[in-house]
């Protein structure tokens, strides 16, 4: 009977073993984040608060940088990060185009970190005159948006000027050769061509755009590890607040790691919404009238509801 009971005792170590060996096998993973070049993850990013928190649960951390808000989608989309930051054009097509995707928290408005540029010597003195007019934008990306406001606003639409689709890169490139006539863009490349190219501002967001920008988890990642992306917003919202306090010293910190001056670094900084919070009814309802009027302009394929991905999370992720 003794040994009965041992062989017992001995299966049932065995199959505490396996499973705390399975559990510690599933907190095992590694959290891929896609920032942009610039905004608040870079400064996560640089921090390593992050990667300290998360080592106690097992989590590594592996960034991937895109220069757009589509580009990073795409990424979320096909599975190669389950987390990011974008503007508020980015989610509406993605989610059009069927991707897991979740909304987890949104910076305050930063309405003049995007605008539409002309070049120093331009005759362009309104919006009004783009019409017929070559613009250079990244297509669905948070400026997309901007742009049908402004024309809406100067009684025109997207079908009176010609769109030119280009990444941040190229479209800079295209502005300087003369091959378009305005460019759409956002900080920290607004700064950049404010101060090196005297590119002149025709309209920013104010009174047009709240500008926010959304952190976006895939549907299964949140669903799966709502502590990790809980501590993640946390850790992200820390920065943000420490941003605000002290600009001049996020300028110090930001500078080097985009490669811009401090001078056009700070114009950017002070520009830009800090401090991440969950999602309220009015922003979830300010981002479905983008999404009304994209498909109504039948940019998307079909008309969407934000609410139903904007992610709650569970009473005690929501607690802590």
């Amino acid at each position: 009977m003794r040994t009965t009971y041992l062989r017992r005792g001995l299966v049932a170590l065995l199959a505490a073993a396996i499973s705390s060996a399975a559990l510690a096998a599933d907190d095992a993973h590694t959290l891929r984040i896609g920032y942009q070049k610039y905004g608040t993850l870079v400064l996560l990013k640089a921090k390593g608060s992050l990667e300290q928190r998360l080592a106690d649960q097992g989590v590594k951390v592996q960034w991937t940088e895109f220069p757009g808000g589509p580009q990073l989608l795409e990424g979320l989309n096909v599975g190669s990060i389950d987390f990011g930051v974008t503007g508020e054009t980015p989610p509406v097509f993605a989610q059009a185009a069927g991707a897991d995707l979740r909304y987890v928290a949104y910076e305050p408005p930063a309405p003049t970190g995007e605008a539409i540029l002309v070049p120093k010597g331009s005759a362009i003195k309104s919006v009004a005159e783009l019409k017929g007019k070559k613009v250079a934008l990244n297509k669905g990306s948070n400026v997309h948006y901007l742009l049908v406001r402004a024309l809406e606003d100067a009684g025109l639409s997207i079908k009176d000027i010609t769109p030119v689709y280009l990444p941040p890169a190229d479209a800079r490139a295209a502005f300087e050769r003369g091959s378009v006539d305005a460019w759409v863009i956002w900080d920290p490349f607004q700064a950049a061509a404010e101060q090196q190219l005297q590119a002149r501002t025709l309209r920013d967001g104010s009174g047009l755009v709240d500008n926010h920008q959304f952190y976006l988890a895939s549907g299964s990642y949140a669903q799966q590890h709502p502590q990790v992306v809980g501590a993640l917003i946390e850790e992200i919202r820390a920065v943000g607040e420490d941003s605000k306090a002290d600009p001049a010293k996020v300028t110090a910190q930001v500078a080097p790691l985009i490669g811009l001056s401090p001078e056009i670094t700070h114009k950017a900084v002070t520009r830009q919404g800090y401090g991440a919070q969950p999602l309220t009814p009015t922003v979830v309802e300010a981002q479905q009238k983008i999404a009304d009027t994209f498909a109504d302009l039948k940019l998307i394929p079909k008309r969407l509801s934000i609410k139903d991905v904007v992610w709650t999370p569970p009473a005690k992720v929501a607690q802590h």
